[in-house]
């Protein structure tokens, strides 16, 4: 029986390597040692990230790039290609949503989600199978932690779709990318990191990091990391309590890292880039609603350049708190206060597609009402 992708080569029965995996220099030395010159690189890449493309053997390359595509991708052959395989594609009622569940090599599942808006479409990404923060209105983190995915995971996702999109109209691209999906991005970086170095490579997909936003519950290390090492895309904070009580009864990440070590991270970051960071607040009536959390926070947040999202609660399956009907004058108390504070657009709700709501599972379909018909 032939070994599945990305167990088994073949070849001094190595691991195999997804070529989405690679970025452009580790392309480049990949070619070299099969005794193609540097200068086909750009080639490869634009076939794999800007085209997307999934059969690389019906591709006009030069021939000593055909010969080592040839030779090296393949079944048995040191390298595959990222093509998960669509399980379910769910779409909302809003008409602007799609929710794809993905098949990954191993078998494991993860869910992303296309969404629509004037002009432009984003993609939600998933950084990892399952959570390990365990966000307590968070479907994602019900469901546990089962393990990482690796760059060329994450960037088969960009670039499904982008064929979905060009499959609906060929001038249509996607704009934006949220590390919002199934996953603490914070948790996977390197792999995070390496795959948005690729999705913002302007010689393949091109997306600009000031287009990418990466979203954490507060994995504080990482958020100092991504300022020491001046990391260009967005950073969201999802934030939801005022207090340490507050926070910890919804983040269990807190009680690793505090509220106090993470504003202050956040504190450093915005020294450090200059950047300004989007905090997520999720509205739970009686919980993190009320006027006196939102001083709070104004006080939390003081001296910091921020923009506050705020988030209606989504249903999700372990989770009893209910939406707040308070959120307009909290919010009028964050501008209030100088701060920049809106509603963050709601999007595929019906199809379970929101945030906190993804948790890689395939629809239960209804069976079709029997005919009434005579043959």
């Amino acid at each position: 029986m032939p070994n599945p992708p990305g167990l088994h080569s073949g070849v001094n029965d190595l691991p195999q390597r997804s070529l989405h995996d690679l970025g452009f220099s580790e392309l480049s030395e990949a070619l070299g040692r099969g005794g193609v010159i540097p200068h086909h690189t750009k080639a490869l890449w634009r076939a794999l990230h800007r085209e997307g493309e999934l059969d690389l053997s019906k591709q006009d390359f030069s021939p000593p790039l055909a010969r080592w595509v040839e030779e090296s991708v393949g079944e048995g052959k040191p390298f595959f290609l990222d093509a998960p395989t669509v399980v379910d594609e769910i779409r909302s009622s809003d008409g602007l949503t799609r929710k794809f569940l993905l098949r990954l090599t191993d078998g494991q599942t993860i869910e992303t989600v296309l969404m629509g808006y004037d002009g432009r479409h984003t993609v939600c990404v998933s950084t990892q199978a399952g959570c390990a923060m365990g966000c307590v209105f968070c479907a994602t983190g019900q469901m546990g932690f089962v393990r990482h995915l690796r760059p060329g995971e994450i960037v088969a996702q960009v670039l499904h779709a982008r064929r979905v999109l060009k499959s609906i109209n060929p001038e249509r691209r996607v704009r934006n990318i949220v590390l919002m999906g199934m996953g603490e991005p914070l948790h996977n970086y390197d792999s995070v990191i390496k795959a948005l170095s690729s999705i913002s490579d302007v010689r393949g997909i091109g997306i600009g990091p000031s287009k990418i936003a990466i979203c954490t519950v507060g994995v504080v290390p990482n958020i100092l990391r991504l300022a020491e090492e001046g990391q260009p895309y967005r950073l969201a904070v999802s934030l939801h309590g005022s207090t340490e009580e507050e926070r910890s009864a919804l983040v269990p990440a807190s009680k690793r890292w505090s509220l106090a070590m993470l504003v202050d991270a956040c504190r450093k970051y915005g020294e450090i880039t200059g950047k300004r960071i989007f905090f997520g607040w999720t509205l739970i009536a009686g919980k993190n609603d009320s006027p006196e959390t939102a001083r709070r926070l104004v006080e939390l947040l003081k001296g910091i350049d921020a923009h506050i999202n705020l988030i209606p609660l989504n249903p999700t399956g372990g989770f009893s708190g209910t939406e707040s009907d308070s959120g307009h004058e909290f919010q009028k108390i964050l501008q209030a206060a100088g701060f920049p504070c809106t509603f963050r657009q709601r999007r595929g709700i019906d199809v379970a597609a929101g945030c906190g709501m993804l948790k890689a599972e395939k629809r239960v379909r209804q069976p079709a009402p029997l005919s009434t018909a005579s043959d």
